[in-house]
């Protein structure tokens, strides 16, 4: 391993949690944002599972007798060594304790397949197979479908390839077309990252090209890569080799901005590592900080030792084909729920309550028919054309499998309101939904403390306007943890509900 590549992976590393902590203090804002350098300017590296998760990787194959990246080590390694409990995380983690493997584990039942938890992970696989753009978005794939799906999949695809092909030199534009190589360009990562490219061009101010990725690839979700890789792409051009100019555009765009910066930072300090600026790298220091959440795991205590841990990684590392894919049927998972229609329309003072049944009352009864029925999982979508009335009442039987502190999530985009055991709990009228168990949104949860099951919770949801889908997660977590329970709302028929 000669001097110049060892120093393109450290600048990796630095440019890694360069991007990230200074990011991380506006993680989830709108933007555009304003800053000029860290604010607050730290007094050494912050956490951040961007890196943290790749420190577990490269620990856990340096561990191996003979090291491959193989979806199912990286399975083990997420519930062996990370308490993480975050979006797409805690959802791949629930299905990997249920039994459900890669890919399932990432597409089933998962709101958050296009979350950013993946596209952060793209350069351990870089480093791993430099100037190899395919190998390392294969080892992307692998790593990727644990958690995720579609272009939550192609997006640390793409950057993997890009950086790999940072190793190698050349443009910012060689670095893209690289990464686009390896990518179906009908995605929606390929239509971004073309998109972008093509308004960098027209639109001199990167505030512009900004409001055009958000007027066609905006979500609700702050985390989603097709918004959010956009924004490195326009780092990176933007930015036009400048370090500190770059990670800032990408930065003050706003939405997931630690990881963004991040993704930025990595890819410069591969391509260009004595163009990270020595003000930006003194606050940072030397020492590898892990966050609280990584557990079990010998890591280094240096980014310098990590990175010659991954240098001696890369030569003992042998590609090796991807594993097959088993069979599983997801109906094996389907939660059991017994549902029933009612209105309020007609009744006097429904108005005060939005024609829903009234708050802080016991649960509503149903008084027609109900039948029981099979949703594919914990995540429901349904038009209002197959609503058959106003309100759709859903009684699902709850067995928190010995937990006691108990977190009861519904997200919804419709007006809902929940009942546990015939007592309220909470409603909420619509809106946006972020259906993750450890920040959930106002009225859309409550903790309690649950007895021995089973339980009943009692969900009503409103019919959605003409023309629109409703949906809604019901998530049963550890309220401490945050950690979904697995099979909470898989109770076996003979065991009943209340």
């Amino acid at each position: 391993m000669n001097a110049i590549s060892r120093e393109a992976v450290l600048g990796c590393w630095l440019g890694k949690a360069i991007g990230g902590t200074l990011g991380q203090p506006f993680e989830g804002l709108d933007g555009p944002l304003a800053a000029t350098f860290y604010e607050p300017v730290p007094t050494g590296m912050v956490p951040n599972d961007d890196l943290d998760l790749q420190v577990v990787w490269a620990c856990v194959l340096a561990g191996q007798a003979e090291p491959s990246v193989t979806s199912s080590a990286l399975a083990a390694a997420w519930t062996a060594h990370v308490e993480f409990p975050f979006n797409e995380y805690g959802v791949a983690k629930r299905n990997l304790r249920e039994g459900i493997l890669p890919p399932f584990s990432g597409s089933f039942d998962n709101w958050f397949t296009k979350g950013e938890g993946a596209a952060i992970r793209s350069e351990i696989w870089a480093c791993l197979a430099p100037s190899d753009p395919a190998t390392a978005a294969e080892y992307a794939y692998r790593d990727a479908c644990v958690d995720h799906a579609g272009d939550g999949i192609i997006a640390p695809m793409f950057l993997a390839a890009l950086q790999s092909r940072a190793f190698s030199g050349g443009t910012v534009d060689d670095l893209l077309d690289a990464g686009l190589g390896v990518i179906p360009r009908d995605s929606g990562i390929g239509r971004v990252v073309i998109a972008t490219r093509a308004w960098c061009e027209e639109f001199p101010d990167w505030r512009d090209v900004r409001s055009r990725i958000l007027s066609r690839f905006a979500s609700q979700d702050f985390t989603d890569v097709l918004m959010n890789t956009g924004f490195v792409v326009l780092g990176l051009l933007a930015g036009r080799g400048d370090f500190a100019r770059s990670i800032l555009i990408t930065s003050n765009c706003g939405k997931d901005t630690d990881s963004s910066a991040a993704s930025v930072g990595a890819t410069l300090g591969i391509l260009s590592p004595t163009s990270i600026p020595g003000e930006w790298l003194a606050p940072i220091g030397s020492d590898l900080v892990l966050s609280p959440g990584i557990v079990n795991l010998d890591a280094p205590a240096t980014i310098e030792e990590f990175t010659d841990l991954v240098l001696r990684l890369r030569e003992r590392v042998t590609f090796v084909p991807r594993e097959a894919q088993h069979d599983w049927d997801p109906r094996s998972k389907a939660v059991r729920v017994t549902r029933s229609w009612s209105t309020r329309a007609g009744e006097l003072g429904a108005l005060n309550d939005w024609f829903m049944p009234p708050s802080h009352a016991p649960a509503p009864v149903s008084t027609g028919e109900s039948a029981d029925v099979e949703l594919e999982g914990t995540w429901s979508q349904l038009p209002a054309e197959s609503f058959e009335n106003d309100l759709m009442l859903l009684r699902y039987p709850l067995d928190a499998q010995g937990v006691q502190h108990v977190r009861v999530m519904v997200a919804s985009n419709l007006l809902v309101r929940v009942w546990l055991d015939g007592d309220w709990l909470f409603g909420r009228d619509g809106g946006a939904m972020f259906p993750a168990p450890h920040m959930p949104r106002m009225n859309t949860f409550a903790d309690v403390e649950l007895g021995a099951g089973p339980h009943e919770l009692t969900v009503v949801l409103h019919r959605p306007e003409a023309g629109h889908v409703g949906e809604w997660v019901v998530a049963i977590a550890d309220s401490r943890t945050k950690e979904w329970i697995p099979d909470a709302l898989r109770v076996p028929p003979e065991k009943g509900a209340v």
